[in-house]
């Protein structure tokens, strides 16, 4: 696990109700300087985590820019459910 995915995991830990079935993945970019991170939860708690309107998914974003930043790379947070 990187340093980006075990910062975004120990943000949105708290956030949900299954902890179990809270995964992050990094996925593969042709861009070397692009994160990709898929949050993968349940649907309640993925629709805890984006927030009424985007506030909360907009948060954690703002957040996680500030250690990619410290990495040169740009971050890109998207949120599935199984």
């Amino acid at each position: 696990m990187t340093n980006l995915e075990q910062a975004l995991l120990d943000l949105v830990t708290p956030l949900v109700e299954d902890k179990a079935a809270l995964s992050i993945k990094s996925l593969p970019t042709l861009d070397g300087k692009e994160v990709i991170l898929m949050v993968y939860a349940k649907s309640e708690d993925i629709a805890r985590l984006i927030g009424r309107q985007g506030s909360m998914a907009t948060a954690l974003r703002q957040v996680m820019s500030i250690p990619a930043r410290l990495e040169d790379k740009k971050i890109v947070i998207k949120f599935e459910d199984y």
